[in-house]
């Protein structure tokens, strides 16, 4: 596929979008949100294409790929013509729009591997309850200390339970010879992740414990000296396997077989790509910087 023609297609179905919509009295935040979904809804008119055709494992997912990537360089550009972006929304909608690039190779792998449901955490304490119940009912210990055991064991979970509702769902779920992969995308670790960092930490601890082989996996986009200590705590916790940037990209090549980060350097410039005007916005605001995965 030609990246040039894409950009000329993509930008012209949306030039004839925000025409549509300039007249109406909408606002420009509902204005940016249309262009988004419109944007949205070209892209998968296109990968409806790809698969459709005859292409191979490696060539649709290069193609898909391709797509993802032009539709994302005219999303920012026209939402920043109704809706100018500053330095705090254009970094994390850079960082937003990684993670979904990150999961296509998994989506279209070049290696053996499968998507999988998480298990819902209702059935979970269900199955672990069963299995204390009948671990304590084989003590050789009175009934009176039976009945004390499973009292803390449920004091433990009504704590737990009192932290809200748990969501064993992550970002992206696979197995892969007998092994399941619960992955964890992150742009990076700033100073309000407490409350994500815990939650990591309880849902890590969570599938340890379960029956099956389970690999906790966090893959950063950022170098592990740029994010603070809310991701060394992850890391240093024995629950989770941190990957930062090129680790990332290497770890994304080991399991689907597919050289992203290689990929990325041959058909992704961000800089020459963007439309001049765009271009020197970036620049004017000091926000060209943001664009690197």
């Amino acid at each position: 596929m030609d990246k040039a023609q894409l950009l000329c297609e993509f930008r012209e179905q949306m030039a004839d979008f925000l025409e549509s919509v300039s007249g109406t009295p909408l606002s420009y935040k509902k204005k940016a949100t249309a262009l988004n979904n419109c944007a949205d809804k070209i892209r998968e008119a296109y990968i409806e294409q790809v698969l459709s055709e005859g292409y191979s494992i490696n060539k649709r997912l290069e193609a898909i790929l391709l797509i993802t990537y032009v539709s994302y360089i005219v999303m920012l550009e026209y939402r920043n013509a109704v809706w100018p972006y500053e330095y705090m929304a254009f970094s994390r909608r850079i960082g937003e729009l990684w993670e979904p690039m990150c999961k296509l190779p998994f989506l279209h792998p070049l290696n053996e591997l499968s998507l999988y449901t998480p298990p819902d955490i209702g059935d979970v304490k269900n199955t672990l309850k069963k299995e204390v119940d009948d671990l304590i009912s084989n003590l050789s210990i009175d009934d009176v200390g039976k009945k004390k055991l499973l009292k803390y064991y449920q004091s433990i979970w009504a704590l737990i339970d009192n932290g809200g509702n748990i969501n064993l769902t992550l970002d992206l779920h696979f197995e892969q010879e007998d092994e399941f992969y619960d992955v964890d995308y992150k742009s990076g670790f700033s100073s309000n992740e407490k409350g994500n960092t815990n939650r990591l930490l309880l849902v890590a601890s969570i599938y340890k414990s379960l029956p099956e082989i389970h690999n906790n996996l966090i893959f950063l986009r950022q170098k592990e000296e740029e994010n603070n200590h809310y991701l060394q705590t992850l890391k240093r916790s024995g629950l989770w396997d941190v990957y930062c940037a090129d680790e990332t990209y290497a770890k994304i090549h080991e399991f689907t077989g597919f050289d992203l980060k290689n990929w990325m350097f041959e058909n992704m410039d961000w800089q020459a790509d963007i439309s001049s005007e765009f271009r020197e916005y970036l620049q004017t605001n000091d926000l060209i910087k943001y664009l690197t995965w």
